[in-house]
C-alpha cells in the first residue's frame, strides 16, 4: 500500500495568473508524470514533519523521475497552439524543434464565437456536459480578447522532467488504456479537485461519457465512464467484471475538508480544550456551508470491487475551505485573522506542544493551521490503516493515494493577459488564498 504527498511547491519568482483551464491542464499533466507510481517516490510520509512511522518494508519505493519540486523549476514558454496537435501536445515546428514566439507585429487572431475555444484548445468537446463554457471562462464576450493568446502558453519543467524518461507525452489513447486495464482515479476535494475532474473529461472525450446527474447538489456523485462507442473499444481488454455502465474510469466526490463536521469537532474537543474551558458555549464551525464526509465514507468507495469500482489511484485535495468563516471559533473578533508564519517556515514553527499549553486559545490561521496539522496527521494514519487491512483481505493490486497541492486563487486573474515571472504582491486576498502555501507546507518533507 502506499501514501505519498504530491506537491507543486511555489516558486519565489513565479505565479501563475492565467485563467482555470490552463490551470487545470497543469494539475492534469503534472499528475500523469512517468507513471502514476513514480510520483511516489519523493513525497513519503516518513519525511512529514509529523511523526508518522510506516512499514514500508513490502512496499519498496520506486525511483522517481519527475519531481514536483523538479516540475516547479521550469518556466513558461510561448509557441503557437497551431503548433499543437492535441490539447497537451509538446508544440513542433517543421525541422522537428520547439517553434518559440517572438515579438511579433502580426494582426492578432480574434475569438468571434465561444465554440472558437475548442479549436484553440485543440479539443473536440468535453463530456461534462453544456457547462463547459462557464469552466472554460468563455460566458462573457468582453473577455474574448484573451483568447487564443492564452493558448500560446506552455509550461515546461525543469530537471528530469525533460528528459526522456521525465514527463510522458498525453496520449490519450494509452490513457484510456491504463485507467480500464491498471485502473481508475478517485477525486476527493473541493471545487478545485473538481475543476481537474471537468479537465479530464475534455481531455478524454470522447472516448469517456459522464453519469446522467440525478440533482443539482454541489456534492452529487459525479463518475467518467468507458465509451461504448469508443474506437479505441476493440484494442482494450476488459478486467473480468468490467461494466461500461457501472465501472468508473474517474470519479470525482465532493469532500471540502476530508474529515466531516462531526470527525473535526470531536477531534478538537479532545486537542483544544482551551477553546471550551475559556468559553463554555464554543462552537467550532460558524454557518458557512460545506460539503465533507469521513474517510471511511470514500475509502469504501476506493477499495470497493468490480463491477462498480476498479479505482488504482485516490487523489486528494484541501485547503481552500479551512477558513476562519467556515471554523469561525478561531475568527478574532478584532484585528485580521492573517498568520504572522512565514510561508517557508520550518516544521518546528507550528509547535503543537506549546500551544496545548496556552492559557488562552490560539487565534486565527495561525492557530487553525495547528489544528489542520494535527487532523491532517490522523488522516494519513487512518488512510493508512485502511490501506493496510485491505491489502491483508485481498488480492487487488496495490492501491496508492496522492495528496495534491492547493492551488490559491487570485482575485483578478480575467484581468492578466500573460503568465507572471515575478510575484506581484497582493493588497489583501478572498477566503484564504493568502494562506494557502502554509497549508502546503503542512505536507511539505522536512528535508527540504
Amino acid at each position: 500500500m502506499t501514501v505519498a504527498l504530491l506537491r507543486l511547491r511555489p516558486r519565489p519568482k513565479l505565479a501563475i495568473a492565467l485563467f482555470a483551464l490552463v490551470l487545470v491542464l497543469l494539475l492534469s499533466t503534472a499528475f500523469y508524470a512517468g507513471d502514476t507510481e513514480s510520483l511516489v517516490a519523493e513525497w513519503t510520509l516518513d519525511k512529514l514533519p509529523f511523526s508518522i512511522h510506516l512499514d514500508t518494508e513490502a512496499t519498496p519505493r520506486p525511483e522517481g523521475t519527475c519531481s514536483p519540486d523538479e516540475y516547479a523549476q521550469g518556466q513558461w514558454v510561448q509557441s503557437s497552439y497551431k503548433t499543437r496537435p492535441g490539447p497537451l501536445s509538446k508544440p513542433i515546428s517543421s525541422d522537428g524543434q520547439v517553434e518559440v514566439l517572438g515579438n511579433t507585429t502580426a494582426t492578432p487572431e480574434k475569438m468571434s464565437a465561444k465554440e472558437d475555444l475548442l479549436r484553440y484548445a485543440r479539443m473536440n468537446g468535453c463530456a461534462s456536459g453544456d457547462n463547459f463554457w462557464w469552466q472554460f471562462a468563455a460566458i462573457k464576450e468582453e473577455q474574448w480578447d484573451r483568447f487564443p493568446r492564452v493558448f500560446d502558453w506552455e509550461w515546461v519543467p525543469g530537471g528530469r522532467c525533460t528528459q526522456e524518461s521525465g514527463l510522458r507525452e498525453w496520449v490519450v489513447e494509452e490513457v484510456v488504456r491504463e485507467l480500464v486495464e491498471g485502473g481508475g482515479w478517485l477525486l476527493i476535494g473541493d471545487s478545485v479537485t473538481g475543476n481537474h475532474f471537468f479537465s479530464l473529461s475534455c481531455l478524454l472525450y470522447p472516448h469517456v461519457v459522464i453519469n446522467k446527474a440525478t440533482s443539482n447538489a454541489r456534492d452529487r456523485p459525479q463518475d467518467l465512464y468507458l465509451n461504448p462507442s469508443s474506437p479505441f473499444l476493440s484494442n482494450l481488454q476488459l478486467p473480468d467484471g468490467f461494466n461500461m455502465t457501472t465501472t468508473p474510469l474517474v470519479s470525482f466526490r465532493r469532500v471540502d475538508l476530508l474529515w466531516s463536521v462531526d470527525d473535526l469537532t470531536s477531534m478538537h474537543k479532545g486537542l483544544h480544550p482551551e477553546f471550551y474551558i475559556a468559553n463554555t458555549t464554543f462552537e467550532l464551525f460558524g454557518k458557512e456551508p460545506v460539503w465533507t464526509s469521513s474517510p471511511d465514507v470514500y475509502l469504501d468507495a476506493f477499495l470497493g470491487s468490480l463491477p462498480t469500482a476498479n479505482y488504482k489511484t485516490m487523489v486528494v485535495s484541501t485547503a481552500g475551505h479551512w477558513t476562519t468563516n467556515l471554523f469561525a471559533g478561531y475568527h478574532r473578533a478584532q484585528g485580521s485573522d492573517k498568520s504572522t508564519l512565514p510561508v517557508d517556515s520550518s516544521p518546528e514553527s507550528l509547535d503543537i506542544d506549546a500551544v496545548s499549553d496556552e492559557l488562552e486559545p490560539m487565534l486565527g490561521y495561525d492557530g487553525l493551521l495547528v489544528f489542520f496539522e494535527e487532523v491532517m496527521a490522523r488522516w494519513a494514519l487512518a488512510i493508512q490503516d485502511r490501506l493496510k487491512t485491505s491489502l491483508e483481505s485481498t488480492s487487488t493490486p496495490q492501491q496508492q493515494v496522492l495528496v495534491r497541492a492547493y492551488l490559491p486563487g487570485h482575485d483578478a486573474c480575467h484581468n492578466e493577459r500573460d503568465p507572471w515571472v515575478e510575484i506581484k504582491a497582493e493588497r489583501s486576498f478572498s477566503y484564504n488564498w493568502g494562506e494557502i502555501p502554509k497549508y502546503n507546507e503542512i505536507w511539505e518533507v522536512s528535508s527540504l
